[in-house]
């Protein structure tokens, strides 16, 4: 008896020629070049280093295309970002030491936020390992033990034959739900030594599924059928698996109201009768929800902020769909199923009973009413003009990224994002500095379509660099900056909590100007003219500056 995974496909003549008589001229970094090509790559990001050389002359000789930018950690915002744009793991090069290292804050936060990034980076000559400490340039004891306790997988090569299994195993990792960003080093000598490995011409690209226990689907599929009041909290789980469309259909088959978390912005329709929106971070959502009595929450750990700050306490039972083993049960008791989203939801179209609830939207309507009267009555005019000019300014189709300001934790409750994967933000891991190498990343990967990212004053000097990658590239983002003269939100904070703020002002740039000497087209705008101004540069192709000053103010928080 032969089984299908018995089965070897037998190389066809010209294979076998093209394998006994390689090209010349080719080194170890034409075997990490040709894996990818082969696994379906077709971009990468990164910067060169003198260890990373071999692989950098060996993309000549290949037709990935190259997209370099300034710093590190954007290198790693930027392929971030591609990554969750295409669903696609976006190679990563970087060089041994420092440069490696500067990449760590872009991993966290791919790794918190589940986007596939394949990070290949260089390391000191084969000699020095293992604590040989010749006293190579860029050594470290043990680089990859920077990155172990960051990134989902470490994988390490110590021979050119490795190079190929160890770059598909990483892929194959990284897409895996949940996604993630991995971690592949090779040495110095092993990327420029000349090889004789035949060209890697295939790969097995293909993640393995993560399907839910039937028998688990069958105990949620009867208590929701059986709820008096089910609910559903909708994660950044249900975007990445692409399971926005199932969603929608179970919650309407149940008659299950919706709540999405900020990751998971998108994943149900913002205007639907059975949407409470994205306001997870107010008591009277909090409210509704601990008054389910079967709550589903699909593709979210619950965290701080899915749980308005751990405030959080369901009473009823709880239903959570994680693809992350150690985010299950790790906040609320709960009947776990570990699965990817899509397959989980679909599991339970099949199995659920369809339930009648006239009163559901009713209760939806009353809450949004409250929390709309909640902030109304804060005399927060400013700020909801000015993120309804964004929303009027951004195309629906477009995608957005946020950095970590007040407009963008505002965006997170109050911003209609449009549709699934359309909004981004760096609330995973809470760097600074996210939103323009990885609105970049985005355009790299739809350039079909004008980007917006937004930052504050304080987050937008850890990218300015990368306003050269955008002019050199001509890509198609236009970069909101609002200008408040500081930190705004630690200003708030600390002055909030102590009477007082310390090390939030800054001295600044003129951004308009700077962009312009970028060779960037760049306008200071005002709350009344930013739609039409913001609209004006998305409307026009390659990258642009929008400069807002305006401070903001954050709406009152429920938790405290």
């Amino acid at each position: 008896m032969t089984h299908d995974h018995d089965l070897v496909l037998r190389p066809t003549e010209a294979q076998i020629s093209a394998a006994l008589n390689p090209p010349p001229g080719r080194n170890g970094g034409d075997l990490v070049v040709e894996t990818l090509a082969a696994l379906g790559a077709t971009t990468v990001f990164g910067l060169p280093g003198q260890h990373a050389l071999g692989v950098f002359d060996a993309l000549r000789r290949s037709d990935l295309r190259y997209i370099g930018l300034r710093v590190e950690n954007n290198a790693g915002f930027a392929a971030d970002a591609y990554g969750r744009i295409t669903g696609e793991a976006a190679p990563l090069l970087l060089s041994t030491g420092p440069g490696a290292l500067t990449s760590l804050a872009a991993l966290q936060e791919a790794a918190a936020a589940s986007a596939p990034v394949l990070a290949i980076s260089s390391q000191i000559p084969t000699a020095g390992l293992g604590g040989g400490r010749h006293g190579y340039l860029h050594e470290l004891p043990d680089q990859s033990a920077s990155f172990r306790g960051v990134v989902k997988s470490v994988h390490t090569v110590r021979a050119q034959s490795q190079i190929p299994s160890a770059i598909e195993a990483a892929w194959k990792s990284a897409l895996t739900a949940p996604h993630g960003p991995v971690w592949v080093e090779i040495p110095q000598d092993v990327l420029l030594a000349e090889t004789s490995i035949p060209v890697v011409t295939g790969g097995d690209a293909f993640p393995e599924e993560l399907p839910p226990r039937p028998e688990l689907t069958a105990v949620a599929a009867d208590l929701l059928s059986r709820a008096a009041r089910p609910a559903i909290i909708a994660g950044g789980g249900v975007v990445r698996a692409d399971a926005s469309r199932k969603l929608r259909q179970l919650a309407e088959r149940l008659k299950a109201p919706v709540v999405t978390t900020p990751g998971g912005k998108g994943a149900f329709p913002w205007t639907h009768p059975l949407s409470l929106q994205s306001w997870i971070e107010d008591r009277h959502t909090t409210d509704f929800l601990e008054d389910a009595d079967v709550l589903l929450v699909v593709g979210s750990g619950l965290g701080e902020l899915s749980s308005n700050y751990h405030t959080f306490k369901p009473r009823g039972r709880v239903v959570q769909i994680e693809a992350d083993l150690g985010k299950l049960e790790s906040n609320h008791p709960a009947l776990g199923i570990h699965a990817d989203a899509r397959l989980a939801l679909q599991a339970l179209l099949e199995t659920v009973t369809p339930r009648e609830d006239a009163e559901a939207a009713e209760r939806v309507r009353t809450v949004l009413a409250k929390v709309s009267d909640r902030i109304a009555a804060q005399e927060l005019t400013l700020e909801q003009d000015v993120l309804a000019s964004v929303r009027k300014a951004l195309p629906a189709d477009s995608p957005s990224f946020w950095d970590m300001t007040i407009l963008a934790y505002w965006a997170w409750s109050a911003f209609d994002a449009k549709g699934p994967n359309h909004m981004h933000s760096a609330q995973g891991a809470g760097g600074l500095g996210y939103a323009f190498p990885a609105a970049l990343g985005a355009a790299v990967a739809d350039p079909t379509r004008p980007v917006l990212a937004v930052s504050g004053d304080g987050g937008a000097l850890y990218s300015i660099a990368e306003l050269a990658t955008a002019k050199q590239y001509a890509l198609d983002v236009t970069w909101l900056i609002v200008d408040d003269g500081g930190y705004g939100i630690l200003r708030e904070y600390m002055t909030e909590a102590f009477g007082q703020a310390t090390a939030t002002e800054l001295t600044r740039p003129d951004y308009v100007a700077l962009a312009e000497s970028f060779g960037v087209p760049g306008v200071r705008t005002t709350p009344e003219t930013l739609a039409d101004d913001l609209s004006k540069a998305l409307g026009s192709p390659g990258p642009s500056v929008v400069v807002l000053p305006a401070v903001l103010r954050m709406f009152a928080p429920t938790h405290l």
